[in-house]
């Protein structure tokens, strides 16, 4: 068995363990979310709820992790599909092979949907100096654990950096329109 095959294995056996932990907590945030097929363990969709008391609340956003063959070793990307409007900090962060996404201290969701925030960052020093490693990547995280964040992100956004700087400066400038803006985008997103 080689070792990328070996890697793989260990990352589908960890992946179903979250996805058990998951589907069988009754208190769970994240009832809906999951492999998108059997054949294809590393992508996963999940469907977050909006925050409560944000301008999010009420609905619901669609999100793809794709987990590397390395996982838990290196994190997942995430991307809101379809993008959403928000603010949050800029970062390019990347590691072999793709681009990385993910924490409540460093976050971002580009105007692709991209969501970059430091728990998904990969292990180690930050070269920028803007984040410590104990905000990054570790085994011991988990997929319950990044959705948790990624909420922490919608319902605080940091606007000290700004990813989509039209969102950044009309959260900073007129929070009154962002909020209707988010509003507009929760209610088509439902459909109504």
């Amino acid at each position: 068995m080689t070792t990328s095959t070996r890697n793989a294995a260990a990352a589908i056996r960890r992946l179903t363990i979250e996805y058990k932990q998951l589907t069988t907590d009754p208190n769970t945030l994240f009832p809906a979310v999951g492999p998108i097929s059997e054949d294809n363990y590393l992508e996963w969709e999940a469907l977050l709820p909006g925050p409560d008391d944000t301008p999010f609340e009420g609905g619901v956003f669609s999100a793809r992790l794709s987990f590397p063959p390395t996982y838990p070793l290196e994190p997942p990307t995430m991307r809101f599909d379809p993008p959403i409007f928000h603010p949050n900090g800029a970062c390019v962060c990347t590691i072999p092979n793709f681009s990385l996404s993910l924490s409540p201290y460093t976050s971002t969701v580009y105007p692709d949907g991209l969501v970059c925030i430091s728990i998904l960052h990969a292990a180690g020093d930050d070269p920028n100096m803007y984040e410590s490693s104990a905000e990054r990547w570790s085994p011991v995280q988990s997929i319950e654990k990044i959705l948790l964040s990624v909420l922490s992100m919608l319902a605080e956004p940091n606007v000290e950096s700004g990813a989509n700087i039209d969102a950044c400066k009309m959260y900073r400038d007129d929070r009154d329109a962002y909020e209707k803006t988010i509003r507009r985008q929760v209610q088509e997103q439902l459909g109504l």
